[in-house]
């Protein structure tokens, strides 16, 4: 044959497996049960708990590599999220109190002090420890895909998503889960809004602002970042937004202005050319004054000469709002020329706007959009109280764009936050799709207060996300079950969402909350050591909830004005704690014991062995410390004398006898890996 024609032959061939190839990549569909949108840290850390429990999951990345987002943002390259690796402590769980950047997961060395040691650590530390937590954990992360369309698609029997990627592949997904952050630059319309520059793109390099006169538009974290950056160089920085600056530490709400980076108020306060403006955005108009009899430039500029300097006016003042965007308004339009000590009357060399960001909602289509929510002026989804998108069944949020639930009252827009709310979201999926009960643990009723105890000790969940995620008890009577960090505004679901019951006895609900009163938070009265007074402490303390039954939908949107829950048959402070720290006996411990035992109508003090023999001998039903403990060979006997006087009578059983299935073996190797008796830190009343 021919040389020619055999290459012809093999070029024809080459072409029609390229274009089956082709034609397949394109009408394809990958199934999976679950889609997570993001490799984020959010996305990253709902993929370790699929992969955890097993499931049938892909992460989707359209960057090369996890938290892309960090790889630009914050501009100057400083994070504000707190890295305390020293506490004193060795406890995991407390420590991640204080670690507001590590991941969750089995792993007690996968935290983020292994790329940095630094207090406010660098933001390219955190892809990195984001890449080591994927490979780590073996998470399955497939990257370069960029989702530009997501819809729905309902059959009579389920609802699911495609997703189409930028190749045309689509991507079936029983549960969608979003984790795509906040990453689209805030903006508002106003006239001039052309002449801004956005945070996304100024220059970082202070010299470039050296003796300007500089206008920030907003009042966060990413403004005064900004300034603080130029306030060696500038000569002016103003900042302006609709509301006074708020601090994080007035307000308990880390989104609000950090100590790290609020210097600006410094030069404000001392009067050193700085200072800070309210006024709707809305209405402010950014303009070039118009020169009369100025001679247009040949073109070249002398080295002295700035660029065309921005005045800011109002829109009132503006005789042709016809042309908008005009680039000149004569000196009549101008608020000097009404006003004559008007703010904002010298000129700007340059204008930034730095409003934050909001969440993407051009890659759905109408099938599978969530609303806006009212939180945050619509920059977030609307969501159920379990992170489901409204009107979206089987579509879930997670990460900074969930924090619409907890908007500016906790910590659910920050990793140290959210990663307790995508568990959450974990526990809802589990149940709902594998009927896997919320976890819980199943307790004696003698053993809730120091269960109470150990949770307001050391968990970090209800601690970062207060007033939003607490511990309901269930109360069975002689024992009890824990279920640990519920979303509390779904507690009229709780049912179906968690999948366990409300019994006849109640139940407790424990929530870590602030006080609701403004006060000075520097002044001499701003805390509260009198346990009587406890309902008035100010700063962070455990609150516990009794309900004879489980409160209504109608009752949570009834509920008080700032209070987490409906108001409750029964209610416990605990006073507020210099130290965090509640144990102490007097203040603490004896107050919760009261009134857990108002809840359960039961004698819950502990005794030693020999007191629970004395009530053995002399009643014929001892405390029930003593029915659950000592009387099934759990007390601590002094001495063998008084085991021998206490098998003689029957009143203890013998180990033939007695029946270890009734005790909670987990409360018993928490104790001991504690280092403490059954009854440490509740020994408050004994008999002689």
């Amino acid at each position: 044959m021919d040389s020619s024609l055999t290459c012809l032959i093999l070029f024809i061939l080459i072409g029609l497996v390229k274009c089956s190839v082709d034609d397949q990549h394109h009408n394809s569909t990958r199934h999976y049960d679950y889609c997570v949108l993001g490799a984020g840290p959010a996305g990253l850390q709902m993929g370790h708990f699929l992969s955890k429990a097993k499931r049938d999951y892909i992460i989707l990345e359209r960057n090369s590599g996890p938290g892309s987002f960090f790889n630009k943002y914050p501009r100057h390259r400083k994070l504000i999220s707190i890295n305390k690796i020293y506490t004193g402590r060795q406890n995991r769980e407390f420590n991640l109190r204080h670690d507001w950047n590590s991941l969750l997961s089995d792993k007690p060395d996968l935290l983020f002090k292994r790329v940095s040691s630094e207090f406010y650590p660098p933001a390219d530390a955190f892809p990195l420890y984001l890449s080591m937590y994927v490979k780590e954990l073996g998470l399955r992360v497939q990257y370069g895909v960029d989702i530009g369309r997501i819809r729905a698609m309902q059959s009579a029997t389920s609802r699911s998503y495609i997703l189409t990627d930028q190749h045309g592949m689509d991507y079936k997904c029983s549960v969608l889960l979003v984790a795509t952050g906040l990453w689209v630059p805030q903006e508002v319309e106003f006239v001039g809004s052309d002449l801004v520059e956005g945070y996304e793109s100024i220059s970082t390099n202070p010299e470039d602002y050296k003796n300007q006169f500089v206008l920030i538009l907003g009042k966060g974290n990413s403004a005064f970042e900004t300034a603080q950056n130029i306030l060696g160089r500038a000569s002016h920085v103003h900042m302006v937004s609709r509301s006074p600056v708020r601090l994080a530490w007035q307000t308990h709400y880390v989104g609000d202005l950090r100590a790290v980076n609020n210097e600006l108020i410094d030069t404000y306060q001392l009067k050193s050319l700085d200072g800070l403006l309210e006024a709707q955005l809305e209405k402010i108009v950014i303009v070039k004054r118009k020169e009369k009899g100025s001679k247009k430039s040949s073109g070249k500029k002398h080295g002295n000469e700035k660029k065309g300097q921005l005045y800011v006016t109002l829109n009132k003042y503006i005789q042709d709002e016809k042309e908008k965007n005009s680039s000149d308004v004569t000196a009549e339009e101008l608020p000097g020329y009404h006003i004559d000590n008007f703010s904002m009357r010298k000129p700007y060399d340059r204008v930034i706007r730095c409003l934050g960001f909001r969440f993407n909602y051009s890659i759905f289509d109408s099938s599978a959009c969530p609303p806006n929510s009212a939180n945050a002026r619509g920059r977030l989804p609307a969501l159920s109280p379990w992170y489901e998108g409204e009107n979206t069944p089987g579509l879930f949020v997670l990460g900074t764009a969930a924090h619409s639930r907890d908007y500016r009252s906790s910590a659910g827009g920050f990793i140290h936050g959210f990663r307790y709310t995508v568990r959450a979201v974990h526990r809802v999926l589990e149940q709902r799709y594998h009927s896997n009960l919320w976890p819980s643990t199943k307790l004696l009723t003698t053993q809730l207060q120091s269960w109470i105890l150990k949770r307001i000790g050391e968990a970090s969940g209800p601690y970062q996300m207060f007033e939003i995620l607490g511990d309901i008890i269930l109360l069975r009577g002689s024992h009890c079950e824990y279920v640990e960090e519920f979303p509390l505004q779904a507690l009229p679901q709780f049912s179906s969402v968690s999948g366990h019951e409300v019994s006849k006895h109640g139940l407790i609900i424990l929530v870590m909350q602030y006080g609701k009163k403004k006060i000075d938070y520097l002044g001499r009265g701003r805390a509260v050591t009198d346990w009587t007074k406890a309902w008035k402490s100010n700063f962070l303390h455990p609150v516990l909830y009794y309900y004879d039954t489980l409160p209504t939908e109608e009752e949570m949107k009834l509920r008080p004005h700032g209070w987490p829950l409906p108001r409750p048959k029964a209610i416990h402070h605990m006073v507020e704690d210099f130290l965090a720290e509640w144990e102490s006996p007097i203040s603490h411990i004896q107050p919760l014991r009261r009134f857990l035992e108002h809840c359960v109508q039961t004698d819950l003090r502990a005794f030693y062995a020999e007191s629970c023999f004395r009530f053995s001998l002399i009643h014929r039903k001892p405390p029930l410390f003593c029915r659950q403990g000592y009387l099934k060979q759990q007390g601590v006997t002094h001495n063998s004398l008084l085991r021998q006087y206490s098998l003689g009578p029957g009143l203890m059983p013998t180990e033939q006898d007695a029946d270890p299935s009734e005790a909670d073996t987990a409360f018993s190797k928490y104790l001991a890996q504690a280092e403490a008796s059954m009854s440490s830190g509740l020994k408050l009343d004994f008999l002689p």
